[in-house]
């Protein structure tokens, strides 16, 4: 079977899902991809570029999937000719509706983010099916979007929502962990505390950092390793952060090597996770494979994703909470680096996935 995926923003985690989902699958998957830059003008404009090259293309296609980054009305409206028989999904990995936006963004400002939700929206109108990575994602898409279509004066159809939730089912995001394997846990003396998020405002690096002060200044000792990529403009505390911890730092910055990224994961410690919105975790799952000891917020995705029994040690409910599971696992970090967790993330891996996926998609070709 011939799978086409059209991914406008080809980086990062929509980048690692196509090309996990590629290299694990049994049927022909090719890829049509523009580059993961410009967020806002990919949704606006990207559908365009991408309809006249499938129009190009000479290619049998059996089903079309689309990311969330794709206006997928504008684009089948442009290749209706080839499209108008081929099964269409759209795959959330994020959506604008129940993101979190910065308040900092000019779009916010003057009120024009709407218009990124509806995209999301219209897409998923178009679509025959519907794909979340997350029970969470699609819980909170749901939960966001009457009133967000609320806000318009008429015809604002809200009936259209049960529509769309009868045709929507989540599909979990795969993970090549394997290429996490060539290296070794490290006995570190000193227990050593990892970020490995995106440097924005969602991940809140703010209470992340709040915290470890408030540890160091309690006579608690830790090393950190702070990693992820920047986007833009950087969060004033990740600066402040620099130079209040520069003598706990063993690494700080992005690592375009995947060897070094793996290098680091596998000499972390624990990785206290403060983020505000997080639909699915890859970068808590490459953590947790590489034998780090989570402590993860009762909310968003996470508690979906961590087996039940792990919740009253893995899970926190509130900042002191959030303090004291850092308390306990620094005192405790040689103990606990003995508790593998690998098998939490191994449930994830595209051995385990890619199969499950190709029949999800056999399925929707054969009906």
């Amino acid at each position: 079977m011939n799978i086409l995926i059209i991914e406008p923003y080809y980086t990062g985690s929509h980048k690692q899902w196509v090309d996990g989902y590629k290299k694990f699958s049994n049927h022909e998957i090719k890829i049509l991809s523009l580059k993961g830059q410009f967020w806002k003008w990919r949704m606006h404009g990207g559908a365009i570029t991408l309809a006249k090259m499938y129009n190009n293309l000479n290619w049998k296609t059996d089903i079309i999937i689309a990311s969330d980054m794709l206006d997928l009305t504008t684009f089948l409206a442009l290749t209706r000719k080839k499209t108008s028989h081929i099964p269409t999904s759209i795959y959330f990995h994020e959506n604008q509706i129940s993101y979190p936006w910065s308040p900092r963004d000019r779009d916010v400002k003057e009120n024009r983010d709407s218009h990124y939700g509806f995209i999301n929206f219209s897409s998923a109108m178009s679509a025959d099916n519907i794909f979340f990575n997350s029970k969470f994602h699609m819980d909170s898409f749901y939960k966001g979007l009457k009133p967000f279509l609320k806000n318009f004066p008429d015809h604002n159809e809200i009936s259209s929502i049960q529509i769309l939730q009868e045709k929507s089912k989540v599909l979990h995001i795969g993970l090549d962990l394997k290429v996490l394997n060539a290296q070794n846990s490290f006995n570190n003396k000193i227990p050593t505390i990892l970020w490995n998020h995106r440097w924005e405002y969602d991940k809140d690096p703010e209470s992340f950092f709040k915290v470890l002060k408030r540890i160091k200044k309690n006579g608690f000792k830790f090393k950190l390793i702070v990693l992820g990529k920047m986007f833009g403009t950087t969060p004033e505390i990740f600066n402040k952060s620099k130079k209040y911890f520069k003598d706990d730092i063993i690494q700080w910055g992005f690592l375009e090597s995947l060897d070094q990224y793996a290098k680091y994961l596998w000499k972390a410690d624990i990785i206290p996770v403060t983020s505000k919105q997080e639909f699915f975790g890859i970068s808590v799952m490459e953590a947790i494979y590489c034998k780090t000891w989570p402590i993860l917020p009762k909310k968003l995705t996470y508690p979906e994703l961590i087996p039940e029994r792990f919740h009253k040690k893995n899970i926190y409910e509130t900042d002191n909470d959030l303090y004291d599971k850092i308390i306990f696992a620094i005192k405790n970090h040689k103990i606990l680096n003995r508790m593998n967790l690998q098998h939490i993330a191994k449930e994830f891996d595209w051995t385990r996935i890619a199969p499950f996926y190709d029949n999800i998609f056999r399925n929707i070709f054969t009906k």
